[in-house]
């Protein structure tokens, strides 16, 4: 499909899927961001749905500001992939000792390494760069100077919530049946303190006292304010991306000692909560994609379902009407609070078979249930991208 304009905005908001079925909430937002002055125009994907301050699945284009919160407090966010030489024949039939071992080797939910990692002493990690990476944990706000400690131990690990590591099968096509690794994850705490710390100092500013909502506070290009909000965000972007490749290495470090002769291929990696500089339209701008992938002619990306749908691997159409974006996921239908009060750990069972993974109260939330039907979010963007691989988890790590 293509988009549909968003009636009663000062900038255009296109939206990729039905404006009808956009929950009050999330419209109302979308409304307010395409009040401000500074928007040159949002591009909305069809996974929207309501978010803290700005809605998520959304792309906004800004002329010389930013707003902290439609980058929101996870910086960085993204995902990663890699296949494998293996195929579904390679795997033993019972999941349980591989899930294992990687929950083992890769810490989840608060959870953190017990010491840093040494980079040099993980096979297949980017060696470059290390040094000049963590010598800038210096420059960043002051109030966060005492988590270095934290983030260090913190890095190469997935967090909880929506994050996840899962080994997926490819369906159809050629490479029926082979082996890919995926993980979604971002800048755990570190990002989420420089975010907050920035999002209230943007609250505060005078030119934001007038706005439909505060939570929609921006910097202004020159400002201290910005600068320095750059300064934190331009690194916390590179410890998401850090992070996931640190993880993928990992990764791929556990699959090694049980098939000693597997090969990969090239890992793909996608923000989906960050700010890019681009042109649109001759003029440069500050495009905050929260919940959307870039997807510039050629790019590969990676839209997942939910913990028991499965994801695709995507090129990118470079469509500029949507800022060159794409969807970043499958998108929530309901609330963390609403699918628990909805589903039950039987229907998580339910809706999971064939999948090694958790299946308690605690993961209820992530029941995919409670997500949009993915095959229809993937039909409403069919101009935005094309389908590379479809891929079906066969074990889900979540925190």
């Amino acid at each position: 499909m293509s988009f549909t304009p968003l009636p009663g905005t000062r900038a255009p908001v296109r939206v990729w899927t039905d404006p009808y079925t956009i929950e009050a909430q999330a419209a109302r937002q979308l409304r307010n961001i395409g009040a401000l002055p500074w928007v040159q125009g949002v591009a909305v994907m069809p996974d929207v749905h309501f978010g803290k301050g700005a809605t998520v699945g959304s792309v906004i284009a800004m002329r010389q500001a930013v707003s902290p919160a439609a980058v929101g407090v996870d910086i960085g966010c993204g995902m990663s992939a890699v296949r494998t030489s293996l195929t579904a024949a390679d795997l033993p039939d019972d999941l349980a000792a591989l899930r294992g071992a990687i929950e083992a080797a890769i810490p989840v939910g608060f959870a953190k390494h017990a010491d840093a990692v040494d980079p040099r002493r993980v096979r297949g990690l980017e060696q470059g760069g290390w040094g000049d990476f963590w010598q800038r944990f210096a420059t960043l706000d002051s109030r966060v100077a005492k988590l270095e400690t934290r983030a260090r131990q913190q890095l190469g690990t997935l967090g909880g919530g929506n994050h996840f590591i899962e080994v997926c099968l490819e369906s159809g096509g050629a490479d029926d049946g082979r082996v890919w690794l995926m993980l979604h994850s971002g800048s755990r705490n570190i990002g989420k303190e420089l975010a907050e710390r920035h999002m209230a100092v943007a609250r505060r500013l005078p030119h934001n006292a007038d706005l439909p909502d505060r939570d929609l506070a921006v910097f202004l290009t020159g400002t201290p304010e910005m600068d320095a909000y750059r300064r934190d965000l331009w690194w916390a972007q590179e410890y998401a991306r850090r992070n996931r490749a640190m993880m993928v290495a990992l990764l791929c470090g556990v699959v090694r000692e049980r098939f000693p002769t597997v090969g990969f291929d090239e890992p793909i990696s996608a923000h989906h909560n960050y700010v890019a500089e681009e042109t649109y339209g001759g003029e440069q701008v500050l495009v905050t994609r929260k919940g959307a992938i870039r997807a510039g002619k050629g790019d590969l990306g990676i839209i997942p379902g939910s913990m028991g749908t499965g994801s695709y691997v995507v090129r990118g159409k470079g469509n500029p009407d949507a800022y060159c974006s794409a969807s970043h996921g499958a998108g929530r239908r309901m609330s963390r609070g609403q699918a628990k009060r909805t589903f039950s750990t039987a229907d998580l069972a339910a809706q999971t078979a064939g999948v090694e993974c958790r299946k308690d109260a605690g993961v209820v939330d992530e029941i995919p249930g409670a997500y949009k039907d993915i095959t229809e979010v993937m039909a409403q963007q069919q101009d935005l991208v094309e389908v590379v691989a479809h891929l079906k988890q066969v074990v889900c790590v979540k925190g």
